[in-house]
């Protein structure tokens, strides 16, 4: 009762930020993004200014000015750093984020609506994600911590949540039953789709054999009525794979703190919703492994070949990417790699960056029925005729059809008198499929249509029904842009660099076999060669080398990271002679024996001997290995002859293992026949 904690909710709190001297943060904003015009466009139009001064009198007049700066600041950081980043989402139809870098889409070229970030009709703040390289995520955190302080910076927790069938699950094993009795019944629910899950209710709606036996069995009758009173709660807290929050004076004044469950990280209390309910500056930075992959080709083409590529400036008319693509050679390209869009793209022959765009935000259900439509539109097999007049201009780059959000919103704002006010009401109706809402946007547009356009009722009716497919499945054209430039980046390296860019894409994915095998699959179709492990010329991971692609000591099983450094540290002082050469050089402790047999058994070894013979002498070449380590350290080396004598093998002279069980082992190591298949010499 002595407590009295009110917590002001609504207002934003932003961190303290440099500024140069004498600015506020809208004025260094204006400078900073005029100052970009010069360096952006050749010619600056009316159109552009306009454009931009417009925008900067929202964002300054709303006061996000702080938070504009903020995010060019960690974008400009990594592009110095060599980082790659991708700003997705809706930012990307900013021209103030263009010019100050935080984005790399031009939106007065692709047509993208600034309204769709931020507009003065709407209260929501923006939201501007940020996608980087996965393997350098951590280094911009660093970054972050160091510029605001470790004090000032947290990452955002997230609640997993009991879903339907996890539910059912842990009420069985709560109540006792056996495994086997909850799992059958957990199965009997129908999985949900992406964005909207499975409810328990609604499972025994659309599932017969499910409510014929929560109609006629008590048990699960029980079961699944107390599965649903727990449903949806909170089950467990960990880290939210992208948020991170900043505040202007100690976290702890906005957010209870943890540290997260089995780690190091200091994270939030509140979800991210709540962060930014008591007024907390979050940002969304995504990992994103394609991007680490696009980062390692641009490295591996300069360090190979003294080649310095900006991926920024690559030319977006490149005729041999375009030919890759609709030859349907699409493995590794960012978004473009199922086998499904690498049908359509055959089909389709994209020439342009547009196509790609357009394939991004068709491939997904409901816009799907959309594609041989467009298709036959591209080709001129059939006319090219927008859903009326009006949108000729706004449709004239997807040939007349409804693509994206935003040609829903076009459609709603020029034909049925929307506002940028009005018309996101439309849009989260659309995007969130809730019956009642549609209803009355249904209703709301049709006579819009009738009244604005002079349609009549039936012809509002079909332009209703256009908007469907959208349905929780519509995707942003910002979006798709930011996603378009990255697939074009991605199917560029691949077309000019294949060997470099398929040595990135294996580094990437070294701990995923599956990945690992469609990826030396890719390069045997390439006609790239993918050469064994060796102990003398392998790096840690794959290596280009003579037009070739040399297999990493990381992708053999049960050879670590710090054996590999011991090996790789010891190389340096020379190539390893022989088999006991190496056993006497390398720490035998860390470097042991199950590392060694993997070694040997992968075809590491090769180059010593058998395999058979070496496996055979493993334990007394390590034995041999430990005593001279201890003679040596005692001073004692003088009792043996030239090291060369030391060093030289004595193998025991045994056959050496039959093709086929060397293509087993290889198996067992590596997680695939690398040399060849078993049945290569049958299947020829």
């Amino acid at each position: 009762q002595k407590c009295d904690v009110q917590i002001e909710l609504g207002k934003w709190y932003f961190p303290n930020i440099d500024l140069p001297a004498g600015k506020t943060a809208p004025q260094a904003l204006q400078k900073l993004a005029r100052a970009g015009l010069p360096q952006k466009y050749a010619k600056v139009t009316a159109e552009i200014t306009t454009r931009l001064e417009f925008e900067l009198e929202v964002i300054c007049s709303k006061g996000y000015a702080p938070y504009f700066l903020m995010m060019a600041d960690m974008v400009n950081w990594c592009t110095a750093q060599g980082i790659i980043t991708n700003t997705r989402g809706s930012a990307a139809g900013s021209i103030v984020a263009y010019l100050i870098g935080i984005t790399s889409v031009d939106p007065i070229h692709y047509q993208l609506p600034f309204e769709r970030l931020l507009n003065p009709m709407r209260p929501k703040a923006p939201d501007i994600d940020l996608d980087i390289a996965d393997d350098r995520r951590e280094e911009l955190i660093s970054h972050v911590v160091a510029e605001y302080g470790a004090d000032k910076t947290a990452q955002v927790c997230t609640f997993g949540r009991m879903l339907a069938r996890g539910s059912v699950r842990d009420v069985g094993r709560v109540l006792g039953h056996p495994y086997s009795f909850a799992d059958r019944i957990a199965k009997l629910i129908p999985l949900g789709s992406q964005g909207f899950p499975m409810s328990i209710a609604k499972a025994l709606d659309i599932s017969p054999e499910l409510k014929v036996l929560y109609d006629t069995d008590p048990q699960s009758q029980q079961l699944l009525g107390l599965a649903q009173e727990i449903e949806g709660n909170a089950r467990h807290i960990s880290v939210h794979a992208a948020g991170i929050v900043i505040s202007p004076s100690v976290m702890t004044d906005f957010s209870p703190l943890q540290n997260e469950p089995n780690g190091t990280k200091i994270i939030t209390q509140y979800e991210m919703h709540a962060c930014e309910d008591v007024g907390l500056v979050k940002f969304d930075i995504l990992g994103i492994r394609n991007l680490a992959i696009l980062g390692a080709v641009r490295d591996i083409v300069e360090r190979t070949r003294s080649i310095k590529i900006d991926l920024g400036k690559l030319p977006l008319d490149d005729k041999p990417t375009f030919a890759m693509l609709a030859r349907g050679e699409t493995m590794g390209v960012f978004q473009l790699g199922g086998s499904g869009m690498t049908k359509w793209l055959k089909e389709l022959k994209p020439n342009r960056l547009e196509d790609i765009m357009v394939m991004i935000a068709l491939f997904r259900p409901g816009p799907m029925a959309n594609i041989p439509e467009f298709i036959a539109r591209k080709q001129g097999k059939k006319p090219v005729i927008p859903v009326h007049p009006k949108l000729a201009q706004v449709l004239e780059k997807s040939y007349g059809l409804l693509v994206y959000q935003e040609d829903v919103l076009f459609t709603a704002l020029e034909l049925a008198g929307y506002n940028w006010g009005t018309v996101d009401a439309l849009r989260q109706a659309i995007g969130k499929k809730k019956p009642k809402e549609m209803a009355e946007q249904h209703e709301i547009f049709v006579q819009g249509c009738m009244d604005n356009s002079h349609m009549t009722k039936e012809e509002a009716e079909k332009m209703w029904d256009l908007f469907v497919p959208f349905q929780g499945y519509g995707f942003n054209k910002a979006h798709a842009a930011s996603y378009g430039i990255v697939s074009y980046q991605t199917a560029y390296m691949k077309a000019h660099y294949p060997v470099e860019y398929m040595t990135a894409l294996l580094t990437a994915e070294s701990g995923d076999t599956a990945k690992i095998v469609e990826a030396i699959e890719e390069c045997r179709r390439m006609k790239i060669k993918v050469l064994a492990p060796d102990i003398n010329l392998s790096a840690a991971s794959f290596a280009v080398g003579d037009q070739a692609i040399r297999f990493g000591l990381s992708a053999i099983k049960n050879v670590g990271g710090v054996a590999i450094d011991i090996i790789l540290k010891e190389r340096t002082n020379g190539v390893f002679k022989s088999f006991t050469d190496f056993c006497l050089r390398v720490d035998s402790q860390k470097v042991n024996r199950k590392v060694l047999e993997s070694l040997i058994k992968s075809g590491a070894m090769d180059e010593f001997g058998k395999r058979s013979a070496m496996l055979a002498a493993l334990d007394k070449v390590r034995e041999m290995g430990t005593s001279m380590s201890k003679l040596k350290s005692m001073g004692q080396t003088g009792l043996f002859a030239e090291e060369d004598k030391e060093t030289r093998d004595q193998l025991p002279n045994i056959e050496e293992f039959e093709k086929a069980q060397k293509l087993i082992m290889e198996k067992e190591l590596l997680g695939f026949y690398l040399t060849e298949h078993p049945h290569a010499e049958k299947l020829a």
